[in-house]
């Protein structure tokens, strides 16, 4: 039998040495930018950020969320629309599903309550008093939340998401940003997780079908030129 298809690889390589590969060697062309972007940070929130405090928190580039803040400040300069996620749940973690049903301790998902350490956006993000802030439930920054309308009233076309994890709601995020129609970009170093591997292979399944994964410079050079 010819085979035509492709049988599944395995080798020695990292996840990084292939996500390297990747962006070195780019397969198709870029969705790019439109006209008008919207920074959408997902879950730049204590329970993910603060090392110092929280278990559950992670650092992959130190300098995360100055880039955050770099570019949201330039896209509210521009008129274009900044949006912070966060999660949390309700006292009795209902409406955290079966999500919420894995682990049952105080480092579990389901226990970051609203307004709790948690639950709230780490002290050096940037945030505009007219920025869209809301708390999520599920993965997808999209999921049941004001985002999508939002978007649509903005006149967006094109999304940019950050924050936390690159595996996890990142991923979702920008998968349902695809799956609504936008340009989905997610620039590297805005992006986190627990580990390189998670970190690496998902940046590189996003690059190679729903988004562009970008240096974060490749967003302020586009923002600065608007």
């Amino acid at each position: 039998m010819t085979l035509v298809g492709t049988k599944m690889v395995s080798d020695s390589r990292t996840a990084r040495e292939i996500f390297e590969e990747v962006i070195g060697n780019p397969a198709r062309k870029k969705f790019g930018f439109g006209d008008k972007l919207a920074i959408v940070n997902v879950d730049v929130q204590q329970s993910y950020t603060r090392t110092d405090m929280f278990k559950t928190a992670y650092e992959t580039d130190p300098n995360q969320i100055d880039y955050i803040n770099r570019i949201s400040s330039l896209a509210r300069a521009k008129g274009m629309p900044v949006i912070w996620s966060r999660v949390a749940y309700k006292d009795d973690a209902a409406d955290a599903g079966v999500w919420g049903t894995r682990t049952d301790t105080e480092d579990s998902l389901q226990n970051i309550k609203y307004d709790s350490e948690r639950h709230l956006l780490d002290p050096r993000c940037e945030v505009d008093a007219d920025d869209l802030e809301y708390t999520k439930r599920m993965p997808s920054a999209f999921f049941e939340t004001p985002l999508a309308s939002y978007l649509t009233w903005h006149k967006v076309d094109t999304v940019v998401v950050t924050g936390g994890s690159t595996s996890g709601c990142v991923r979702a995020t920008a998968v349902d940003a695809l799956s609504h129609g936008y340009r989905t970009i997610v620039p590297i170093e805005t992006c986190a997780d627990k580990h390189e591997s998670y970190h690496f292979a998902n940046l590189t399944d996003l690059q190679l079908k729903y988004a562009d994964v970008e240096p974060v410079q490749t967003v302020i050079d586009w923002l600065e030129a608007r």
